[in-house]
């Protein structure tokens, strides 16, 4: 099934899939021209507001505005693709209460332990401290209420095809590759199953409103050469241990196989809130910048506010912007561009 290119609706305006790869991807050999407005990626969902990586998170960040919805991709015992941020379940499941007995010699409940089946008896939860048990974020949705389930990648695919058929949107998809080699030495090959099951669906091409994000870059470079993906391709960027990565080596590097960097926004807003030139040096390249994570609930030592947060980083002219909170980044670019109102 494929998510349909229908026409956007209603009062919010936003510009289609295939402006936005003409304005955000042009070829690495030519210097990147900043958009007419950054894209709005729901961070795990509207996971701010609802527990992370649900289907009722999915929605609402649709329903918020949100241009493109985040999924972490992890394995299951039986090979399927599910839509989980990390490869253990502790921190967000009644894993420990469900499978008593079933846990590793580090104490740990591994998701690629456990089959699909048995994944879908497990009831998600707001995330916790699993040494703790506190909640990570607070004031967020109470944990332990509700219940939410696991999916895998196939039922979000059709669930969001399902919601832009329905409310005539479309709304794109940003599936991460979770621990590749790790899951490699478990038996998986994430990278090729969310290939395959991406275009199976219909999303292979640049023109399609999906990217492939992945922190390590051997496995950039096999999605685009081994594996022959032709769609869109962002090499996330962490910790110091990546510092290469945004050299100038390094991002000719990148730009031979990939669209996009996905850094943290302390790579683009330094620890005083002024601007790097990593935004300069990347677009340069030929490179789209996608940054993480705006969170109004964890703000930077500089930041007073969230307004101030996101202004900031919308001032350094990147491509796109990670958020737990979809509704108040698509509300501060409405308010700085006018592009996304009436």
């Amino acid at each position: 099934m494929h998510a349909p290119h229908a026409p956007r609706s209603g009062r919010t305006r936003y510009l289609p899939a295939s402006v936005w790869a003409a304005l955000l991807l042009p070829s690495p050999t030519v210097a990147a021209e900043p958009p007419a407005v950054p894209i709005v990626i729901a961070h795990r969902g509207a996971s701010g507001y609802l527990p992370e990586h649900t289907l009722a998170a999915k929605s609402l960040a649709c329903a918020q505005g949100a241009d493109f919805v985040e999924q972490d991709v992890v394995m299951s015992k039986d090979g399927i693709p599910v839509v989980l941020h990390d490869t253990t379940l502790d921190a967000v499941s009644d894993v420990a209460a469900r499978f008593p007995g079933r846990a590793r010699g580090d104490g740990r409940h591994h998701v690629t332990d456990f089959t699909l089946e048995e994944l879908r008896l497990l009831t998600l939860s707001e995330r916790v401290d699993p040494a703790t048990g506190k909640q990570v974020f607070p004031a967020r949705f109470p944990a332990g209420q509700g219940r939410f389930g696991i999916v895998s990648l196939e039922e979000e695919l059709a669930f969001l095809a399902g919601l832009s058929r329905s409310t005539g949107r479309t709304v794109g998809v940003y599936p991460e590759i979770k621990s590749p080699a790790w899951h490699r030495a478990e038996g998986h090959d994430p990278a090729a199953a969310v290939v395959a099951l991406l275009r199976r669906h219909g999303y292979a091409t640049k023109d399609d409103p999906c990217f492939i994000q992945c922190f390590d870059p051997d496995e950039v470079a096999r999605l685009r050469r081994d594996l022959g993906w032709e769609g869109r391709l962002v090499q996330l960027v962490g910790g110091k241990d990546q510092d290469a990565l945004v050299s100038a080596e390094g991002l000719v590097r990148i730009a031979a196989v990939a669209d996009g960097i996905g850094p943290s926004i302390d790579r683009v807003v330094d620890g005083s809130g002024r601007p790097t030139d990593l935004v300069a040096r990347a677009r340069a390249a030929g490179l789209a910048v996608h940054a993480w994570t705006l969170r109004r609930d964890r703000l930077p030592a500089w930041a007073r506010s969230f307004d101030e947060l996101q202004d900031r980083l919308l001032a350094t002219g990147i491509d796109g912007a990670f958020t737990d909170f979809p509704d108040l980044t698509v509300a501060r670019l409405r308010d700085r561009t006018g592009l996304r109102g009436d």
